[in-house]
């Protein structure tokens, strides 16, 4: 079956699949402006650090595709000047749309910076604006390729590690995984469910297992689509069972995606994962984070400088999905879960995972593993 996809782009056409109606429906949005870009982030119509990467990025290409296109001349490629205070004020506005996933702003700078490249050596506004056309679509292109990288480091690493410790996985390897990061949560293939598909293309995966989070979370639901379109033996579980699955079942790693990795190694991801992460230290099962070195945040010393994003208290007492039973129909709706009115609602969306928690960490330049005796924190610079 052909994989998933979250955007969808062309020369200045650019769509997203509304991730909030998966996975009963597939529906394909069209974004037509950085607006519609921003809102299409922070309403999570498109999440995971990776996409919500991409999509920002595409959309400034778009939005200058259409300024070279257009008639009259708007006036910020009239001078370097007004074009630097444009686009200057794009980024800084698109940077807004979610505040935990370090992969976003990483993107704005990479524009940044060729606009800046571009002043600094005197080029035409026009020519600065194709530079920064082809980079928009470059931070999307490379995606693929960088998954597909980490995918096999991580994979292979582990494999390496259950052979070294004399584990038999003749049946093959059993993982567990937290909220989305594969085709849909990235420009495709994935991080840590790229690991995933990664052991089930070679063979070494028997199951995935992957966590049902707060019930506004999207995560598991589309792990479930993801999962079953790769035709990946899996298991949802609630995330309060993580526990109980790791008393009673052989589990060999848990893998995780990554928001923002602070520069000793504590890491922000889909709220839960620091549950499992504590729950896999219990059992010694080895605990992976797998994300892109665009997710490494050097500029963050440690998990407690990590900006946590809060959502509106309602999200969590809302579930959206078609009824149960039906005759076929696919209509969804949406049904409050709560008693009216509740006060004192908790609602982040990411936890950080500390660093003495983490086993490896994985880029597409390698993996990380703490030094002898050293419990605290990573060396991050061979994989950055």
């Amino acid at each position: 079956m052909a994989p998933l996809i979250s955007i969808k782009s062309s020369e200045d056409k650019l769509e997203i699949v509304n991730q909030l109606l998966l996975p009963h429906t597939t529906e394909f949005i069209q974004i037509n402006s950085v607006e519609d870009a921003h809102d299409a982030i922070k309403t999570m119509k498109i999440r995971g650090a990776p996409a919500i990467a991409s999509l920002p990025a595409l959309s400034v290409s778009q939005h200058l595709t259409r300024g070279l296109k257009s008639s009259p001349v708007p006036d910020y490629l009239l001078s370097r000047d007004a074009l630097k205070t444009h686009i200057d004020g794009i980024l800084a506005f698109l940077y807004t749309s979610r505040p935990t996933a370090v992969n976003l702003g990483a993107a704005t700078r990479r524009l940044t910076k060729t606009l800046n490249d571009g002043i600094s050596v005197e080029k035409e506004p026009r020519e600065i604006v194709q530079d920064l056309i082809a980079e928009g679509r470059a931070v999307a292109d490379e995606d693929v390729g960088r998954n597909k990288e980490m995918a096999k480091w991580a994979g292979e690493w582990l494999i390496q590690r259950v052979r070294d410790q004399g584990l038999d996985f003749s049946r093959g390897l059993n993982v567990l995984t937290v909220c989305n990061t594969g085709s849909l949560a990235t420009s495709g293939y994935g991080t840590a469910l790229g690991m995933i598909t990664y052991l089930h293309e070679t063979q070494k995966l028997a199951k995935a297992y992957y966590t049902q989070t707060a019930p506004y979370h999207q995560g598991s639901r589309l792990t479930a689509l993801e999962l079953q379109t790769l035709q990946i033996p899996s298991v949802m579980i609630c995330d309060t069972m993580v526990g109980s699955l790791f008393q009673h079942h052989s589990i060999h790693a848990v893998v995780v995606g990554a928001d923002r990795i602070a520069k000793n190694g504590d890491t922000a991801n889909k709220i839960g994962t620091y549950n499992a992460a504590v729950l896999a230290a219990r059992h010694k099962i080895p605990f992976i984070v797998v994300a892109p070195i665009s997710t490494v945040d050097l500029d963050v010393a440690d998990g407690s400088h990590i900006p946590i994003e809060q959502r509106p208290p309602i999200e969590a007492c809302l579930v959206r999905g078609i009824r149960y039973p039906n005759s076929g129909e696919s209509e969804q709706v949406q049904v409050m879960i709560t008693p009216p009115g509740l006060e004192g609602i908790y609602n982040p969306s990411f936890d950080v995972t500390p660093a003495s928690l983490i086993t490896a960490i994985v880029t597409e330049k390698g993996v990380a593993v703490k030094a002898e005796g050293e419990t605290s924190g990573f060396d991050l610079s061979p994989i950055v």
